[in-house]
C-alpha cells in the first residue's frame, strides 16, 4: 500500500452493472478521493477515473465508452463506488466510523444515502448479535506456548462469505467467485494444544458410474453441435446418422439395433432386444468425474488439569469452541448468521510460528460437531470448588473449500511441496 492511501489495485473487488470487468478502488487517506481501477490482461490495471467524495461526482478517464461513463456517473454507480471505498478503507485498518466520515464528508451519514437529501440509507449488511471479539488466546497445558514441542493451533475466524465476480468481456469470470478476506485480518482468538495421536487426512474426489448408449451419444452430439454451430449443423449430424443406418453397405447389426429400438419404444415394452436377440445395446459404462469433495478432520484431546488454574483454562477452551461454532441471531431476529470458522495449523516446535513442513496443511474449516466427555476416567471427580479433574473433547471439522491441483503450486521449493499448499505458505 502506498503512503497516504488505503487499498491497492485488485484488492477488495466489486462490480458495477454496465461496466465490464472487475473493479477495485484506491482511496486517498487525506482527501477521500477514490481512484477506480479495472483489472486487465496480464495483471495490468486500468484507471477508469476518480470519485471525489467532497463533490459527490465521478470524473472519467479518457478511455471509457459513453455507456460506461454513464454507468459510473449514475447514482447507482456512485453508490457502488462509495460503498467499495468504505470497505477498502476498513480492510486497510481504518475504523468503521472514520472510514465512513472520509467517504461521506458532507452527509454525516453512516453509509451511502443514495438520495439528494443526504439521509442515511437502510444498511443491508446483516450483523449478528453474538460475540465477535474477546475470545482470548488459550493453551493447554498452560506452559505449552513456551515449549519447543510441536503444537496444533486453532485460530477462530470471523466468517467471510464469498461474492460473485462480474462477467468479463472475454468470459473468463463466468461463474467465478471472489476470494475470501485474508485470514490474518479475521482472527478472533486462538487455542494451542499438543499434537494429538492418530492425526490423518483423507483426500477424495467424486467419481461415479455413468452409461450412454450409442443412440444417447448421438443425441448428445446433435445437441452440442446445434448449440455450438447452429441447428442446421445439428440436423446434418442427425441426417448423416439416419442415412448411415439405412445404407445397404452397413452391417445387419446396425439395422437390427435401430429397428429393435424403434419397435421397443413404439410398443412401450422394455427389453425387446434382449428378449428376441439375447443382446442389449452397449451402455458404454464408464467411471466419470462428478466433482470435488470436502475433506473432514477429526481431533480428540484429553485434558487432565494439574491445578485449579489449569482446570479453569480447560473450561475456557471448551467454551471457546462451543460458542465459536454456534450460529448468531441478527438484531431483528429475521436472519441467522453463520458461525465463526477456524484455521487449523500444525506448528513446528523449534520455530516461533512456522507451519510444520512435513504435515499437510488445512484450509479454513467449519466446526460441525463438538462433543465433551466430563468423566473420561469413568468416574466423577472434581476439584474442591467444582471443576472436573479431567475432560475429553472430540471435534469434527470440514474444510469450506475443496483442494485443487493448483493449491500445491508447481514445486521449485526446498520444502516438500507435495504436502504443502503453495497459497498458504505465506500465512
Amino acid at each position: 500500500m502506498a503512503t497516504g492511501t488505503y487499498g491497492e489495485p485488485g484488492k477488495n473487488p466489486y462490480a458495477i452493472p454496465g461496466v465490464g470487468g472487475i473493479l477495485s478502488n484506491v482511496v486517498n487517506a487525506q482527501t477521500g478521493v477514490s481512484q477506480v481501477y479495472r483489472q486487465g490482461a496480464l495483471g495490468q490495471y486500468q484507471s477508469l477515473g476518480t470519485y471525489n467524495s467532497s463533490t459527490g461526482k465521478f470524473t472519467p478517464a479518457g478511455n471509457l465508452t459513453t455507456a460506461e461513463t454513464q454507468a459510473l456517473s449514475s447514482q447507482n454507480g456512485i453508490t457502488n463506488i462509495r460503498n467499495a471505498s468504505v470497505t477498502t478503507a476498513q480492510r486497510a485498518g481504518l475504523d468503521s466510523q472514520k472510514s465512513k466520515q472520509l467517504i461521506f464528508p458532507n452527509t454525516g451519514a453512516a453509509g451511502d444515502s443514495g438520495a439528494a437529501d443526504g439521509t442515511a440509507p437502510v444498511d443491508l449488511k446483516i450483523e449478528g448479535t453474538g460475540k465477535k471479539e474477546g475470545f482470548g488466546n488459550h493453551s493447554y497445558p498452560l506452559d505449552l506456548g513456551k515449549s519447543k514441542q510441536d503444537k496444533i493451533k486453532f485460530n477462530m475466524l470471523r466468517y467471510a462469505p464469498r461474492g460473485f465476480q462480474s462477467f468479463s468481456r472475454g468470459g473468463e469470470n463466468l461463474g467465478a467467485l471472489t476470494n475470501r478476506e485474508s485470514t490474518n485480518k479475521r482472527i478472533l482468538g486462538s487455542v494451542i494444544l499438543p499434537v494429538p495421536s492418530g492425526i490423518s487426512e483423507t483426500n477424495s474426489c467424486g467419481w461415479g458410474e455413468q452409461t450412454a448408449t450409442p443412440f444417447e451419444l448421438l443425441a448428445q452430439n446433435i445437441a452440442l453441435t446445434s448449440i455450438q454451430k447452429g441447428f442446421g449443423s445439428g440436423a446434418d449430424v442427425l441426417g448423416g446418422a439416419v442415412s448411415a443406418a439405412a445404407s445397404p453397405e452397413n452391417s445387419q447389426e446396425l439395422k437390427t439395433a435401430v429397428t429393435g429400438l424403434i419397435a421397443q419404444n413404439a410398443a412401450g415394452a422394455g427389453g425387446l432386444l434382449s428378449r428376441t436377440q439375447g443382446a442389449v445395446i452397449n451402455p458404454n459404462l464408464e467411471l466419470l468425474f462428478t466433482g470435488p469433495a470436502l475433506r473432514p478432520f477429526s481431533f480428540t484431546f484429553k485434558m487432565s488439569a494439574r491445578s485449579e488454574t489449569e482446570a479453569k483454562e480447560i473450561i475456557k477452551i471448551i467454551r471457546f469452541f462451543k460458542q465459536g461454532m454456534s450460529p448468531q441471531k441478527s438484531s431483528s431476529n429475521l436472519f441467522i448468521k453463520a458461525p465463526h470458522t477456524f484455521e487449523i495449523r500444525y506448528i513446528l516446535g523449534s520455530s516461533k510460528d512456522k507451519n510444520h513442513p512435513f504435515i499437510g496443511q488445512i484450509k479454513e474449516c467449519a466446526l460441525q460437531s463438538f462433543n465433551v466427555n466430563y468423566t473420561p476416567e469413568g468416574q466423577y471427580a472434581t476439584f474442591h470448588d467444582g471443576p472436573m479433574i479431567s475432560y475429553e473433547i472430540q471435534m469434527q471439522f470440514t474444510e469450506l473449500e475443496p483442494v485443487f491441483n493448483e493449491d500445491y503450486g508447481t514445486g521449485g521449493s526446498d520444502l516438500p511441496t507435495n504436502l504443502l499448499f503453495e497459497n498458504l505458505k505465506k500465512s
